[in-house]
């Protein structure tokens, strides 16, 4: 077989190794996962049991190569398993991905100490990391951080705040993109590794959240935290690019984690609309209904390729920014739009929480607004096709 036609089915067909990985996250998913599901939605708590096991089993810290303790697996496979396990709960999901987010920076921008140092910590130790972006006045536009950091002899001093931060209550350590002072423009950012033990770190309440709420979310404060310069990433100024070439590397997997709710939406839709009957047939034989649930099947299709490519470049070492938005973008509204016309099919039902479609209509939400919002992919996309 010629490299083009390896890669080609590489794209399209799964290895018997991927097929074998997607299987042990869908075992793994429809055993623990997914029976206790509800149960932490209802109480909005951390499922720490779940992270446990999915440490033991070798399904966490999905990005960290194999020199650094993690499974080694390839970026396709990491996209099914974070698929299996969102179709399950997606937020249990974004609590297991959050240390691959807090990952990249340390892969892109990290020394080889700061890499076996820290990483080792995640796969060795069993430990939580957090990737501290946004803040209160700062989402989309990065350049209005406020978090600002100070050289001081050998140390730097961190000042701020960071909101909406995955599970910033069980971090052990936060990757924190800061501002220096008195600097302007890009090279404005430096990125540190901060300790959550360090004297003036402190995590807020957990916020009340419409979906996702099996995840930990919470602000991080800052104030006077001394950083030693051994724990900054990458050269001062480089913070920036290092936080955006961390997101090209997280967003196909949001993707992946949008298309699990859309299948499972859609799965939950076709089964009930097989069951329920109206005007004396199941209403899988009306015409609307087929329609609907045949968008949903075409509309997930094309977003699983599209993740499946965009992670498939990062694989080749051709990471793209436009297909990293096209994948996180279209699996977002895929989400959000199947989510909604399944609760349509279930009418009333599914307006109930004893349902299923519910949940996968209040988690897919945050698809759309997480890792960088929709209307934010589409000037980065419009950006690329017009530059």
């Amino acid at each position: 077989m010629s490299d083009v036609q390896t890669k080609v089915k590489g794209m399209f067909f799964l290895s018997d190794e991927q097929e074998a990985i997607q299987s042990l996250a869908r075992e793994f998913a429809s055993q623990e996962i997914a029976p206790r599901a509800r149960h932490y939605d209802e109480t909005e708590s951390f499922p720490a049991e779940i992270m446990k096991k999915l440490y033991e089993t070798g399904l966490s810290n999905l990005a960290i190569p194999e020199a650094y303790g993690g499974a080694g697996i390839d970026k396709i496979s990491h996209a099914l398993i974070m698929e299996e396990i969102a179709k399950a709960c997606a937020g249990v999901a974004t609590s297991l991905d959050a240390n691959s987010l807090a990952s990249y920076p340390i892969l892109v921008g990290g020394t080889e100490e700061q890499k076996r140092v820290y990483l080792r910590r995640l796969t060795e130790e069993g430990q939580y990391a957090a990737f501290a972006l946004t803040e209160p006045a700062a989402g989309s536009d990065v350049s209005s951080l406020r978090t600002t950091t100070e050289r001081i002899g050998d140390d730097y001093v961190l000042n701020g705040e960071k909101c909406f931060i995955t599970n910033a209550s069980v971090a052990n350590f936060y990757v924190v993109l800061a501002k220096l002072k008195g600097e302007t423009g890009s090279r404005a950012f430096t990125a540190f590794i901060v300790e959550r033990d360090a004297e003036g770190v402190s995590v807020g309440e957990k916020e009340k959240k419409l979906g996702l709420r099996a995840s930990d979310t919470a602000s991080v404060l800052f104030e006077d935290v001394k950083i030693p310069s051994a724990q900054r990433l990458g050269a001062e100024g480089e913070g920036f690019k290092i936080f955006m070439k961390a997101l090209m590397y997280a967003r196909p997997m949001v993707g992946s984690q949008a298309v699990g709710i859309a299948q499972g939406a859609y799965e939950a839709a076709v089964q009930y609309a097989k069951e329920r009957k109206q005007f004396g047939k199941p209403i899988t034989d009306l015409q609307a209904i087929q329609f609907m649930l045949a968008d949903m099947a075409m509309n997930i299709e094309a977003s699983r390729l599209l993740v499946q490519k965009a992670v498939f470049l990062l694989q080749e070492g051709r990471p793209s920014v436009r297909h990293a938005s096209f994948a996180k973008c279209f699996a977002a509204d895929t989400a959000m739009k199947v989510a909604t016309d399944a609760v349509q099919i279930y009418g009333g039902y599914g307006f109930i929480r004893e349902y299923p479609v519910e949940k996968y209509f209040r988690d897919a939400k945050i698809m759309q607004i997480y890792e960088g919002t929709n209307q934010i992919q589409r000037v980065v996309i419009a950006k690329e096709i017009l530059s």
